[in-house]
């Protein structure tokens, strides 16, 4: 296996593959298991990143010799490190942050006076203070470190252990290739569509795996564009059914945006490239030539590929020249959509509603519309007829998101009106339409939980973690990050700790950038109790590490909390670009948070206090990973938002868009996601037992396991659900 795939399979499944020799070979068993020592070794260095060896995975490196299990130790090491962010010195500029963290204005004033002090500065800033205005960054102490981070170190005590801290094991895999291809199989097939993370690493097992087994089907077109890329290269026949899967490869080899949503500049291609790609819109077109009418929905784009591939220069393929006809206005194909708008134009609902059951997928996705443009009692019963009907034929994510789409449109959510795009853009705006008629709302409810139970397969023994109920459905993995402990926008998870810090860190690519970690409260009605953030560095609540604006090496900030001192019902983070470049542009940019118990010491970034941390890489210039709410019982639970907001250009402070923030939150927070609850609970009606895991017994057979992490000593034969695999629970 090649060695840059192997913490692929550990980053998505805390597994780590059996560990080989040259060729392929398994590393020589030694009966004195010479490996021993330095597994345990291993396990010790682990730890002190908050992760552990499962005892099969100890028990099988300590019988290899010491050479594997050390070549094994380097690799893992540097993988789960990065996966908490250890792999980066994390400094701040208050040296011994969180103590004596001084008031903004005193600080300040000591910024100022230690400039009038300095015999380069004194000059100038003495004629900007005659204006009456000091810009911050003019002052050389200002935003730049004081100090090392070995200076840092000495002034902080060692951490002092906990039975808190995180601890994440990794379980012993099977033969690397095995992993490999298991992963590949798994993003491949994913029934729910990947972030870009996912898709970037399938675009690697794809390439690798090009001539091993291949998944049944492929349901995510933008899945389906890169395999189609790997077996492009590698002269493999294309995975192609539509005209709009040629257009989503000719997007992938211009490093474009096969989701369609942003326009691909294309470029120029090969003469065999072009060849393949007019072949596979021939045959597509050939085999059914009603999918010309797809053209339509993707006009422009379809004109600009066909100036890159040439169609007149190939008369052996007619279709693909008729795709750029349609294209081009020159051959009309009538689309499916047009028919549809022309019945309900005439006011036929019902006709509408028969057309559709035609695209089954597309019928559910307008049932909202349809009940809405109904004037009689027939009308509507024919359209949750037809939806009945062809609910069969609905993939698992639609039913799945149509059902928690109905769940939201009752009287009372009426008012306010959330919208998260692909790309994790939000926002808010005022609802307008309706309500859907409650007798067909939950009649359909009621035919979506029976369509879905009856795909659901015999779980056996269920046993659950009750941690993961409140965890949402991965409908989707668009705008939702990479990264350790990171659970689809919407989900619940309880927070166990009485302080809780944030960290983000960024490393510059190019030009000087200023990212600021800044935390705005918020009381039960979403109105500013109070904020900390480079402007604020101290409140009742916390402290802010200071004001870093410059990452040429990379820089860190912290916000550090005593959840019993927070006033308010709501804690929401933000990291604000400043200025510089984008999430986006950086060389590194990430955010997380650590909780501890009040006694405990240690370092502003201590790996194995880490709960959570998450690339940023959205489009906008006010990240907003996700919220904490209070709940009536006092505990504290963090709800994921996964948000980007445009912002400004520059000078983006917490200040100017806690209005918008508070907004946002409240549009998020108070829209109840589909989450494995709703799921287990079908589930529970056919399984042979459910039992709530105690979080240290496990039945002696096999088990369907549904938790945050698989626990150790599970049958071999059970099937596992945790965050990872997650999409594995979204019926086909």
């Amino acid at each position: 296996m090649p060695q840059h795939l192997e913490p692929m399979v550990i980053r998505h499944t805390c597994r780590v593959p059996a560990p080989a020799g040259p060729a392929g070979l398994a590393r020589p068993v030694t009966p004195a298991g010479q490996g021993a020592a330095t597994a345990r070794q291993f396990d010790a260095a682990l730890m002190s990143v908050g992760f552990k060896l499962s005892a099969d995975l100890l028990e099988h490196l300590s019988r290899l010799a010491e050479e594997a299990v050390l070549d094994t130790a380097v690799r893992t090491l540097e993988t789960v490190r990065e996966m908490v962010g250890d792999h980066v010195q994390h400094n701040a500029y208050f040296v011994d942050f969180p103590a004596n963290v001084p008031d903004t204005f005193d600080f300040w004033m000591r910024c100022i006076a230690d400039a009038l002090a300095d015999d380069a500065s004194h000059e100038s800033v003495l004629c900007r203070l005659r204006t009456g205005v000091i810009d911050l960054l003019t002052l050389p102490s200002y935003g730049n470190y004081q100090h090392t981070y070995d200076e840092m170190l000495a002034a902080h005590d060692e951490l002092i252990a906990a039975a808190g801290d995180r601890m994440t094991v990794l379980h012993l895999g099977a033969a690397p290739d095995d992993e490999i291809t298991a992963l590949y199989l798994a993003l491949a097939g994913s029934t729910t569509p990947l972030g870009e993370d996912g898709l970037r690493d399938l675009g690697l097992l794809a390439a690798h795996c090009v001539d091993g087994p291949q998944p049944e089907s492929i349901p995510m077109r933008e899945t389906r564009a890169v395999v189609n890329l790997a077996r492009l290269h590698a002269g493999a026949d294309l995975l192609l059914d539509t005209v709009t899967d040629v257009l989503r490869l000719a997007c992938a080899l211009s490093d474009g945006d096969v989701t369609l949503v942003e326009p691909t500049r294309f470029r120029s291609l090969s003469r065999p490239t072009r060849r393949a790609l007019l072949a596979g819109l021939d045959s597509t077109v050939a085999a059914v030539p009603a999918r010309l009418a797809d053209v339509t929905a993707h006009r422009e784009a379809f004109k600009r590929l066909g100036e890159r591939l040439h169609p007149h220069e190939y008369p052996r393929w007619p279709h693909a020249a008729d795709v750029f006809a349609v294209a081009r206005g020159e051959k009309e194909a009538r689309s499916f959509d047009s028919r549809i708008e022309e019945l309900l134009g005439a006011n036929d609902v019902t006709g509408a509603a028969r057309l559709l059951t035609a695209a089954p997928g597309k019928l559910f996705r307008s049932l909202d519309r349809l009940l809405r443009a109904c004037r009689t009692q027939d009308e509507r019963d024919a359209v949750v007829a037809a939806a009945e009907q062809v609910a069969p034929q609905v993939s698992g994510r639609v039913l799945l998101s149509v059902r928690e789409h109905f769940h939201n449109r009752t009287q009372e959510t009426v008012g306010r009106r959330a919208f998260v795009n692909r790309l994790g853009r939000a926002w808010v705006t005022t609802d307008t339409r309706p309500p859907v008629p409650s007798p067909e709302r939950k009649r359909l409810i009621a035919a979506l939980d029976a369509e879905t139970r009856r795909r659901l397969p015999e779980p056996g023994h269920l046993l659950i973690d009750t941690d993961i109920l409140d965890v949402a459905l991965p409908l989707s993995g668009k705008a939702t990050s990479a990264g350790l402990g990171v659970l689809p926008r919407g989900s619940l998870s309880p927070v166990d700790g009485e302080l809780l810090r944030f960290f983000v860190h960024w490393k510059q690519a190019g030009r000087t950038t200023d990212f600021d970690l800044s935390a705005l409260m918020l009381d039960a009605s979403y109105e500013t109790v109070c904020w900390l953030s480079y402007t604020a560095l101290t409140e009742v609540e916390g402290e802010h590490s200071g004001d870093i604006t410059d990452a040429p090496d990379g820089a860190s900030e912290f916000i550090n909390l005593r959840l019993d001192a927070v006033r308010g019902t709501f804690i929401v983070p933000q990291v604000n670009i400043f200025s510089g470049e984008g999430f986006e542009e950086v060389e590194e940019s990430f955010f997380g948070f650590m909780l501890r118990d009040a006694e405990q010491q240690g370092r502003p970034f201590e790996a194995r206090t880490v709960r959570m941390k998450s690339e940023l890489r959205g489009l906008g210039r006010v990240a907003l990973p996700l919220a904490f709410l209070r709940g009536h019982d006092g505990r504290w639970r963090a709800k994921w938002l996964h948000l980007y907001l445009k912002g400004n250009p520059n000078s983006n402070q917490v200040e100017g868009n806690r209005v918008s923030v508070a907004t946002l939150v409240r549009g998020i927070v108070e829209r109840d996601h589909l989450t494995v609850r709703y799921l287990t609970d079908l589930m529970g009606g056919s399984a042979t037992a459910t039992t709530l895991w105690d979080g240290v017994t496990v039945p002696d057979g096999p088990v369907t396991y549904i938790g945050l992490e698989r626990p150790e000593g599970l049958h071999p034969d059970s099937r596992i659900v945790t965050p990872g695999n997650l999409r594995d629970l979204i019926p086909a």
